[in-house]
């Protein structure tokens, strides 16, 4: 068995929108029975490995039964028997054919760009996208690597996601609910205009999860997915994935992953395991605490705005609704006094938590025109509503009325 067997591709991916999608086998099955089941099962597996949890395989190489039969896997670099139980699980719940994962979900961006751009090529997206994502893609892939990145004017508008496509376009790249300012795209409307021009879409799905919204059930070709936020949910694991077709996720195994090495290590692809058997559960959770604390913050004199899908005064509320299962457990808000209010409100917290991560356990804050999204101009910011009192909450699986009572002490200090 050679690598060539394992598509080893040396020709980039080139997206094929005639292509049939594989049907999985588990694909009548609900969510929770794959969170638990999908990738590993005690009874099916158990000539792999007789356990009832999926094992943790440490091990970074593999032996060679003979010397002309390569084993798979043959090199942590490329996947341990422990992150392909993830991977398997990761696909079954977002509905692709298969999933690679990555030492972080801007790892794993990266890894997709640098594996089906070449320099002249670019890719459409908008201004509402994370942080790091943003530093990709107006410092390191246009400098370093020849790659344009074009940002439409109105992403609520598929006419000009329409008008920023050419022929050298190799990606439409959407984050909805976006980061932090919850911004909801309309997935089905951007997928039919990257479709019409034979360009694939790609959703950042880290906010909501697959427990609330399904991209390629709306179309969507691919997903990018940050697992330190909910889907791990307690900050203890850094990693990424990207969830799309089988012949993209093995070039981008063989031709990126296995020589980048920048790989989600088996430790905190096994802790994941743990966790996403009851992401359906928390997410249900931060959903009811984020709209009963969004509900509060919207009624509080010392706030001057809230961003969340789940109040009617969001301006997508109803194609949230259409969207998604839920509103998911972050929101954002913008603090009276400016920057000086917000720190104000943030310095005098004394249950939530001031840190840079999102989707955990524990409510947690920041700053993103200070942290995350600092790198964008003030107009880009003023664009992409990043007010300079703006504060990114994360609710957490807290009593909601603790929450509420620690925001509103702090409020009082405004």
């Amino acid at each position: 068995m050679s690598k060539t067997d394992h598509f080893f591709i040396r020709d980039p991916w080139v997206y094929d929108p005639e292509a049939p999608r594989k049907v999985r086998e588990d694909a009548g099955r609900g969510f929770d029975t794959k969170a638990l089941h999908a990738g590993f099962h005690p009874l099916v597996n158990q000539n792999d490995f007789r356990s009832f949890v999926p094992p943790l395989v440490q091990s970074i190489t593999y032996p060679y039964e003979t010397f002309e039969k390569i084993p798979c896997p043959v090199y942590g670099r490329t996947r341990t028997p422990t992150n392909t139980v993830l991977e398997e699980r990761l696909a079954a719940l977002e509905g692709g054919e298969a999933c690679i994962t990555a030492a972080s979900g801007s790892q794993a961006l990266f890894n997709l760009i640098f594996t089906i751009a070449r320099p002249g090529d670019n890719v459409v997206t908008s201004l509402n996208i994370f942080g790091e994502g943003y530093k990709q893609a107006t410092a390191i892939f246009p400098e370093r690597c020849g790659v344009a990145f074009r940002f439409v004017e109105d992403p609520a508008d598929p006419a000009s996601w329409d008008r920023r496509i050419d022929g050298r376009t190799k990606l439409v790249w959407i984050e909805t609910p976006s980061n932090p300012c919850l911004f909801i795209t309309d997935i089905a409307a951007v997928a039919d205009a990257a479709h019409a021009r034979g360009v694939p879409l790609i959703v950042d799905n880290t906010t909501a999860t697959a427990a609330l919204q399904k991209p390629m059930a709306l179309g969507a070709d691919m997903v990018l997915l940050s697992v330190s936020k909910f889907i791990a949910g307690n900050a203890t694991v850094l990693g990424g994935a990207l969830v799309g077709e089988e012949s993209l996720v093995e070039d981008i195994r063989w031709n990126t992953t296995e020589f980048v090495g920048a790989v989600m290590q088996p430790m905190e692809a096994w802790m994941t395991l743990q966790y996403v058997e009851t992401l359906s559960m928390r997410m249900a959770r931060h959903s009811a605490n984020a709209q009963a604390v969004a509900e509060f913050l919207a009624g509080h004199p010392g706030v001057e705005h809230v961003n969340y899908s789940g109040l009617e005064t969001h301006p997508q509320h109803g194609l949230a609704c259409r969207q998604m299962l839920g509103h998911g457990g972050l929101l954002s808000f913008v603090a009276a006094g400016g920057m000086a209010g917000a720190a104000r409100l943030m310095n005098s917290l004394r249950l939530v938590v001031h840190a840079v991560t999102f989707g955990t356990s524990r409510t947690i804050c920041m700053h993103p025109p200070t942290i995350t999204h600092e790198h964008l101009t003030p107009e880009e910011r003023r664009i992409a509503g990043i007010h300079d009192g703006l504060i990114r909450l994360s609710v957490g699986l807290e009593n909601p009325e603790d929450i509420i009572a620690d925001l509103d002490q702090a409020l009082g200090k405004v």
